[in-house]
């Protein structure tokens, strides 16, 4: 079976479960959260195993002693759409900050909407980070984790743009750790690229940043170091310069 085909046929069977799944959880608004997050951990599940059997796509983590006990903010690397279902599979029940116009998509954004996800207007400037820490804090303190990309977009292997403060606002704000993750999804499942590779993902989880005692920009600073250290780790060969330099 080609990538080509095992990508068709995951596309069509992710759609058949997708659809129905987030009906579920819109018509499941009336019931108490923790319904709505059963129903899409059963979609999660069932797209989880659509990635192993047909797209041959798995994943490892490393550090997954790193996840603390508490609530905390996920600031983490965006390299596909995988991460977005990857990181709900290894962490607690989570929300993510997401753009507001992708509430509007039928069926998966009114999931979105249903289960409270963070929505932001980009355009807001600074009335969007207060977005993040007004809806962020609410989802924390009613125990649901919060998962951040803080280059704002998915990003390429081996390229990186400016982190964004506004998860890192969040934690300090809340008073709660920042869990930094790194991964090589990107490698597999590309941005906007319809065939998929077979392989084994790694997603990497570093030790959790108490934020008691610093600024915004520290916690931001800390997180981005660790996750690009750890970038060249997971894929080297997107970072010839490091390579140059371990073996100069």
């Amino acid at each position: 079976m080609t990538a080509l085909f095992r990508s068709a046929l995951f596309l069509l069977l992710a759609a058949l479960i997708t659809v129905p799944a987030g009906l579920l959880v819109t018509l499941a608004v009336a019931l108490p959260m923790r319904w709505r997050f059963r129903i899409i951990a059963a979609w999660r599940a069932l797209f989880m195993a659509l990635c192993a059997r047909v797209l041959k796509l798995r994943y490892r983590v490393l550090g997954r002693e790193n996840i603390p006990a508490t609530p905390s903010v996920i600031l983490s690397k965006h390299q596909s759409a995988w991460e977005t279902v990857g990181l709900q599979d290894i962490f607690p029940p989570q929300v993510f900050v997401l753009k507001r116009s992708l509430l509007l998509i039928p069926f998966l954004g009114w999931a979105f909407a249903a289960v409270k996800m963070i929505s932001i207007d980009r355009k807001a400037g600074k009335n969007a980070l207060k977005q993040v820490e007004r809806q962020g804090i609410d989802r924390l303190r009613a125990g649901y984790w919060v998962v951040v990309f803080p280059e704002g977009t998915r990003i390429a292997p081996g390229e990186r743009r400016r982190f964004k403060t506004g998860g890192a606002l969040l934690a300090v704000s809340a008073r709660v750790p920042v869990v930094p993750v790194a991964h090589d999804a990107g490698e597999f499942w590309a941005r906007n690229a319809f065939v998929k590779k077979p392989g084994r993902i790694t997603v990497s989880i570093g030790p959790a940043i108490d934020t008691q005692g610093k600024s915004p920009e520290e916690v931001n600073t800390l997180a981005e170091r660790w996750i690009e250290a750890e970038m060249r780790k997971l894929s080297p060969h997107r970072y010839p310069e490091t390579s140059d330099a371990l073996a100069g």
